[in-house]
């Protein structure tokens, strides 16, 4: 027994390794040979929400009115960026260290999960940009910013769980990284970001819609962390606009399901990516 337990130590410590070298490494490259390097991690979410702020907002009057829907647009792109960003290469990063499988022996979930926390990392500095910003944009944090964690955790989940599910995918079929490109601009124009939900509450055609759209994991997320972290006041969750309390568990429970179906397909698959590629 203790001949066990000190060869699961050994491996879960070279596991571990692996994986840190992997996120290094993957985070590194992401901006090699550009001359802003890692500044790029903070300047991209910011030139797309000018673009979006002057277009959506300035132009088109996308606005609740709201003094904190700037800020609350920032906190948006930089949440959508990491979960584009985070499916997206992750679903290629099987594939794209074919040779590393090949050469060295270790457990293949460790590249999407290095991967997925290379973008977290840039999460992570778009959100201290974003509090940042928050205190001369209205902001109010409360208590409730010790909840954000959480909202983040269940984002990475959501993110991991898929990134798992389409990097098995794409290993066989090359076209799911097409087809995840239009899923992903559709999810982006459903998902309340460059607009407030009230603008669909509202609407007494599509009032049914606005819950609809609440119960969809990503845009749960999204919203529970704008809410918590920026405007408690002004910005609408789940709870405060579904009536049925038990139907407000449906997006946490597909976060999970989402999470347990990459891991499932992943396990199921993964030993023979290496005879694939």
């Amino acid at each position: 027994m203790k001949d066990f337990f000190e060869s699961l130590k050994k491996r879960y410590h070279y596991a571990m390794v692996v994986f840190k070298e992997l996120v290094k490494t993957d985070f590194q490259l992401r901006y090699q040979g550009s001359f802003l390097g890692m500044v790029w991690s903070v300047l991209k979410p910011l030139m797309l929400f000018a673009v979006m702020y002057v277009v959506f907002v300035k132009f088109l009057k996308f606005s609740d009115g709201t003094p904190t829907f700037p800020i609350s647009l920032l906190c948006g792109t930089c949440l959508w960026s990491f979960f584009s960003e985070s499916t997206s290469m992750g679903m290629q990063s099987i594939v794209g260290r074919g040779d590393l499988l090949r050469k060295v022996h270790f457990p293949n979930y460790i590249i999407v999960a290095s991967t997925t926390m290379g973008s977290m990392i840039s999460l992570g500095i778009n959100l201290c940009v974003v509090i940042l910003f928050g205190f001369f944009a209205h902001a109010h944090y409360t208590w409730r910013v010790l909840l954000v964690p959480f909202s983040i955790i269940q984002l990475y989940c959501l993110g991991l769980g898929v990134a798992l599910l389409l990097a098995s995918l794409f290993v066989y079929f090359r076209d799911v990284a097409h087809i995840w490109e239009v899923v992903l601009q559709a999810m982006f124009y459903a998902t309340p970001i460059i607009y407030p939900i009230s603008m669909v509450a509202n609407n007494p055609d599509f009032s049914w819609a606005a819950k609809l759209l609440m119960l969809n994991p990503s845009t749960q997320v999204i919203m529970d962390i704008r809410h918590n972290l920026l405007s408690p006041e002004y910005v609408p969750t789940a709870w405060s606009m579904v009536d049925n309390k038990l139907l407000c568990l449906l997006p946490y429970v597909l976060s999970a399901f989402i999470l347990w179906l990459g891991i499932h397909v992943f396990r199921k698959y993964s030993s023979k990516f290496a005879e694939v590629l």
